[in-house]
């Protein structure tokens, strides 16, 4: 199976929309630009019907072909994506909170939010001393190996967890990757610790502590995290940090109730 292929999201029968938003799932998470050809064998559409889909999401500016017929995302999708997050009210409102808390730790920190067995990074505030790693505002990371995707699952009934975790493909990054076993026996522990680690579960070398953020009526759950290099963040390190990243957690969590609850 391709790698594009892999990486498409499961979708129900929406009609004509779903099938333009699979494309555009396939193309905005590939690695570079697609050919046609590959794009029709992870779509998994007719050759004919592909071709007016992609023309049509090209004449809307949601794709790009490049000068080698190749398609790649197009420039309408940074304009709805910058207008998306510029006015995310929930964003906003964690933004102070998060940056004094990398004023604190001088460490990257992270914001995001559960979508069906991923993580989506609303915000991102660079340590001091920067280290390349996955994490883009707007990327997905998977749910099961991240600290935010941890602390996040903590937070639902334990048989929305279940069925949840009954969803994801494990895939083992490095060896300290969960599997679904483990992965249900360590949320177990964050339920009772109000925190959880990413013990270089995702990337090698990067390790962070994390905390869960949710309303009332969970509608919104998600979490931040503190993330370094391990060659820096020790395990004592993070442990340290623990209470500052709840701390963090729950100030946000009481803005978002005076500045998003019901207005009268």
């Amino acid at each position: 199976m391709s790698a594009a292929k892999a990486s498409m999201p499961e979708r129900g029968d929406t009609g004509t929309l779903g099938k333009l938003m699979v494309l555009l799932d396939v193309v905005t998470h590939a690695d570079g630009p697609m050919r046609f050809t590959d794009i029709l064998a992870a779509a998994d559409q007719p050759r004919g019907t592909l071709h007016r889909q992609l023309s049509h999401l090209v004449q809307e500016g949601l794709l790009e072909i490049d000068e080698d017929g190749r398609y790649l995302p197009g420039l309408r999708l940074l304009d709805l994506a910058s207008r998306s997050w510029g006015r995310n009210e929930f964003r906003l409102v964690a933004e102070p909170h998060l940056k004094a808390l990398q004023d604190l730790t001088g460490e990257t920190v992270h914001l995001g939010v559960l979508r069906g067995t991923s993580i989506i990074y609303l915000d991102k505030f660079e340590g001091q001393q920067p280290v390349r790693m996955y994490s883009q505002i707007g990327n997905a990371s998977p749910v099961y190996c991240t600290g935010v995707g941890k602390a996040a699952l903590s937070i639902l009934p334990r048989e929305r967890a279940g069925a949840l975790v009954g969803e994801i493909a494990f895939h083992r990054f490095t060896a300290s990757t969960h599997t679904a076993e483990s992965l249900l026996a360590e949320i177990e522990e964050i339920r009772k610790q109000g925190h959880a680690f990413d013990r270089e579960e995702h990337e090698i070398g990067i390790r962070c502590v994390a905390a869960p953020i949710w309303s009332e009526n969970l509608s919104l759950v998600g979490g931040i995290s503190v993330t370094g290099p391990a060659y820096r963040l020790t395990m004592e390190r993070l442990s340290e940090w623990a209470d500052p990243v709840r701390g963090t957690a729950q100030r946000i969590m009481e803005a978002m109730r005076i500045g998003l609850g019901p207005r009268r």
